[in-house]
């Protein structure tokens, strides 16, 4: 190692050895976990025999200690010299952390600390097992406060909001629904004080892209058929574990993968705005993007047929293509126009359309979480009536006695129901026979439409495979999968999301299948289907439902009662919309339900996964869960 500066701003060194590419990797993520952009000169990436080497000097300009990268950084097998060059765009800066003298955090403590020098700059200090590290200090999904977050005597920083999970170590997701990293910085205790190390920017921005940079070099070849979160979550991890064959995505959208979610809460109709990832991110991870419909899949010959004619073979094959939204197979529904339903932005779209000017009468059918939430981001200016088979809305799901005060949060904004009902029929409008103009319910209530929105549920998104022989498809078109979300009966080919149904070992599951529709479960489907193609042998990371639902308050929601439950314990004020329901089954908490109560659902959900929740009558008692440590 030869010193070209003694400069403390700009530190040259120049670190010549027998290497491979491998050192790339290993300088990367040091890197990029301390908060530092990184480049590869690849004017300099050269192959030479089976595998291209990279020729030239290292110069890393930082303030970093690079002894880390010099250990990590392997020998070659051969003697002649192979280095490799890179640069830090963005220069690591020491900044002093405020108010804080001493690194004197206890294990299993965190602390957010404002940063000198950086406006608005803050990180969290977080101490596991003794060892205290800075990461950002914001969520990278929507910017929820981590330090309000639960963390884990595992390492584990869980966000209060909806559950996105961070490595506190290394800033890793574990969990989503984030699908950007936590900045790690360099952190020191000297002078009597503390100093952080990173880039400004990053230290504002509070995140860290996963490093996906990548040109295909081996001759493997992923296709994701799909656009959504189990898509996303599958590409994504793909690339962050080190495939480095080729991906292509197939979806019948027209869009980038959106955050689907805004889709029920706002109507947002510009895909740019929910983007999850624009189309740079995609060339600059090797992933080609492809707008078309399967029609089939020879699971024979492992090629993927298109509606355009096109073909694509692969080796292995994950399918993420969601649900299909159910419609009423009753008279009018399928005659008349103005009728939709809610799953895209084109859906989004026709609806505003038919909205205009607002002053609109919207009859929503369904009284599930998409007909909730549609209902409430419509009812400021619109006159909307909710029809429900249920007592009360997300009876099944939630219990009468949660399912009456979340439709009274709704009645509050002027929102109607119509419970215990069945709808006959579809009526056309007066002044434009071709549009509905009424809905009429079986008991003979006739309600008045301009348009109508069904939210009535979805079917796993398989058609292309009803008359395939090489699959058989269970009863509701799902595919049935393992632990590790292979098919079975099918080789290399994995389906996640709406689509698949997985054995459950969440409290109460046992092993039983179920099919869960949440966009946490598809991403974290997609990532464990990615942790197996690249390392089958590897341990499967388990994880647990989570939901959340914006019904006035924010409804938080883990675990999953897909085979009933007999009993609620309910702590706090439901009336007042601050409160934690535990529904159980004999003595077993199955799922946790709260408003008003942050982070009392992460927490349950890490205590759920280590498998060390209280019983029934604890909770009974009183018990508050943020008491209970979440073991490593």
């Amino acid at each position: 190692m030869t010193e070209l500066s003694t400069n403390e701003e700009d530190m040259c060194m120049v670190l010549e050895r027998n290497t491979d590419t491998r050192a790339i990797t290993s300088a990367h993520q040091y890197s990029s976990h301390h908060g530092l952009a990184f480049d590869v000169d690849d004017k300099l990436l050269q192959t030479g025999g089976a595998k291209p080497r990279i020729v030239g000097a290292l110069v890393i300009r930082c303030q970093l200690d690079l002894r880390q990268i010099i250990r990590q950084s392997p020998r070659g097998s051969k003697k002649s010299l192979f280095a490799f060059t890179t640069q830090f765009r963005a220069m690591a800066t020491e900044f002093k952390v405020k108010d804080l003298a001493a690194l004197d955090l206890k294990p299993g403590e965190k602390r957010e600390v404002e940063v000198d020098g950086v406006e608005g700059g803050k990180v969290l200090l977080l101490n596991v097992g003794g060892k205290t590290t800075a990461v950002g200090a914001k969520c990278t999904h929507y910017g929820a406060p981590l330090v309000k977050g639960v963390l884990t005597g595992d390492g584990r920083i869980t966000c209060p909001w909806h559950g996105a999970c961070f490595n506190a170590k290394t800033g890793d997701i574990e969990n989503a629904p984030a699908i950007d990293n936590l900045p790690v910085f360099g952190l020191v205790e000297k002078d009597g004080g503390v100093y952080v190390t990173g880039a400004q920017e990053t230290i504002k921005g509070s995140r860290r892209k996963p490093n996906i940079r990548c040109s295909a070099v081996k001759p493997e070849n992923i296709v994701v058929v799909g656009g959504g979160s189990g898509a996303i979550g599958t590409v994504e991890a793909l690339r962050e574990q080190g495939y480095k064959g080729s991906i292509t995505l197939i979806s019948n959208e027209g869009y980038l993968p959106i955050d689907r979610t805004k889709l029920s809460k706002a109507l947002i109709p510009d895909p740019v705005k929910i983007g999850l990832r624009d189309q740079q991110w995609f060339d600059e991870a090797g992933i080609t993007t492809v707008t078309d419909e399967v029609t089939e899949v020879d699971f024979l010959t492992k090629k993927v047929h298109t509606k355009s004619a096109s073909v694509y073979p692969y080796t292995k094959l994950v399918l993420a293509t969601g649900g299909t939204p159910r419609q009423l197979p009753l008279p009018g529904f399928k005659e008349l126009g103005n009728i939709f339903v809610l799953r895209n932005i084109h859906n989004v779209k026709d609806i505003l359309a038919a909205i205009g000017e607002k002053n609109k009468k919207i009859v929503v059918i369904g009284s599930s979480f998409i007909g909730m939430e549609v209902a409430k981001a419509t009812s400021k200016d619109n006159t909307v009536s909710v029809v429900g088979m249920e007592k009360v809305p997300l009876e099944r799901v939630m219990g009468e006695q949660v399912g009456s005060y979340l439709q009274k949060q709704l009645e509050a904004t002027g929102v109607k129901f119509h419970m215990s009902a069945g709808v006959d029929k579809a009526l056309p409008s007066s002044s434009d026979p071709t549009k509905v103009g009424a809905i009429q319910l079986q008991d003979g209530t006739k309600l008045d439409a301009d348009l109508v929105i069904l939210g009535v549920g979805v079917a796993p998104a398989t058609e292309y495979l009803k008359d395939n022989k090489s699959v058989q498809l269970a009863k509701d078109g799902s595919l049935t999968v393992d632990e590790n979300f292979l098919v079975q009966g099918l080789d290399g080919v994995y389906a996640v999301g709406d689509i698949a149904t997985y054995p459950y070992h969440g409290p109460g599951g046992n092993g039983a299948p179920v099919r869960i529709e949440h966009w946490n479960v598809a991403q974290n489907s997609g990532r464990a289907a990615a942790a197996h193609i690249v390392a089958p042998t590897a341990a499967r990371k388990p994880f647990i439902p989570i939901f959340w639902s914006a019904l006035g308050a924010q409804l938080r929601y883990c675990g999953n009662t897909g085979s009933g439950f007999d009993g609620r314990v309910v702590q706090g004020l439901l009336e007042e919309y601050k409160f934690a329901v535990f529904y159980t089954r004999g003595e077993e908490v199955v799922a946790v339900a709260t408003m008003g109560k942050d982070p009392v659902v992460s927490h349950a959900s890490e205590l759920m996964r280590k498998g060390v929740f209280p019983k029934k009558a604890e909770l009974a008692k009183g018990l508050d869960i943020l008491t209970i440590e979440v073991p490593a």
